[in-house]
């Protein structure tokens, strides 16, 4: 583990699940009415928010990606 890994208040399991995510994306995800494609940038905004927020895109974010959208869960 790395010390920006330990620093960082996104879990391991949660950093594994959006790297598989955005692996070779090319469609972005839509959470929190922003776009994400790429992995750094989906981790860098959400560490920049507080955790109840974090958690609530997070979930946002894998639930466009298990209903194979590239928008929000409900679009």
């Amino acid at each position: 583990m790395t010390d920006t890994e330990s620093a960082s208040p996104i879990g391991r399991t949660q950093r594994r699940l959006l790297r598989r995510i955005y692996n070779g994306r090319t469609v972005p995800i839509t959470a929190d009415g922003k776009p994400f494609l790429t992995y750094k940038d989906a981790v860098k905004y959400l560490e920049a928010l507080d955790a109840d927020t974090r958690e609530a895109v997070y979930e946002e974010m894998k639930a466009s990606a298990k209903n194979g959208k590239g928008g929000t869960a409900a679009s």
